[in-house]
């Protein structure tokens, strides 16, 4: 029974993610789910994304929490249009949260949306948004090991961006052995390294987000 009761959730939440999708497509606008546990590195990433597109690109943000507005009042200070979206608890969003307050953004004016997604390993990966792009973030803090702890996450990632690679000499972490367990999960994914506090490989992931962005409309 709760196998059926999940199976009609995702059903419906699929859905009402491929009205977004189809939302997103007729006003041309580029949509990343951001996901990872708290403390990661999402806002940063937004944050430092921000900085170097801001004068080529009409950005938002969907600030998705369980409680409070920290993130988004950091995000709206850089004059980026924010919606902020509190689960009261829940440990992600899903599609028709992400309709709702499609319903206060302009997206005739916005070409690229950012979609921070609660912090959590575990249930978003499992609700599609609408979303064009859905990428994963791991800061080395928490370990090279999360691949195989998480491989639901892992492998619906289209990019993974790895986070404090500044850290890398204080921390047992072994990049190559944690890309080799992403690979065995999702051969496609891209996986970027970067440090959101010293700006070390943010050129790449702009590089490849403009990159999709491209593929999926004229930019």
């Amino acid at each position: 029974m709760q196998v059926k009761v999940l199976q009609n959730i995702l059903g419906a939440n699929e859905a009402i993610a491929a009205e977004n999708r189809r939302l997103f497509d007729r006003y041309g606008t580029f949509v990343v789910n951001l996901m990872s546990s708290p403390g990661a590195g999402k806002t940063s990433l937004i944050l430092r994304t921000v900085k170097k597109l801001r004068d080529r690109v009409k950005m938002a943000v969907i600030e998705g929490d369980v409680a409070s507005r920290v993130d988004a009042d950091k995000i709206s200070q850089e004059g980026i249009s924010v919606i902020q979206i509190n689960t009261g608890g829940g440990c992600h969003l899903d599609a028709n949260m992400i309709r709702r307050a499609l319903e206060e953004l302009p997206l005739d004016d916005i070409k690229l949306l950012f979609i921070e997604n609660v912090g959590n390993l575990i249930c978003p990966a499992e609700f599609a948004l609408g979303e064009h792009r859905k990428v994963m973030i791991l800061s080395l803090p928490e370990g090279d090991d999360k691949p195989h702890k998480y491989p639901l996450m892992f492998s619906e990632a289209d990019a993974i961006v790895v986070n404090k690679v500044d850290l890398a000499p204080h921390l047992d972490f072994n990049l190559s052995t944690f890309r080799e367990a992403v690979t065995d999960l999702n051969p496609e994914a891209e996986i970027l390294e970067v440090s959101c506090r010293s700006g070390e490989g943010i050129e790449n992931w702009v590089s490849w987000l403009l990159t999709e962005m491209k593929s999926a409309y004229r930019i």
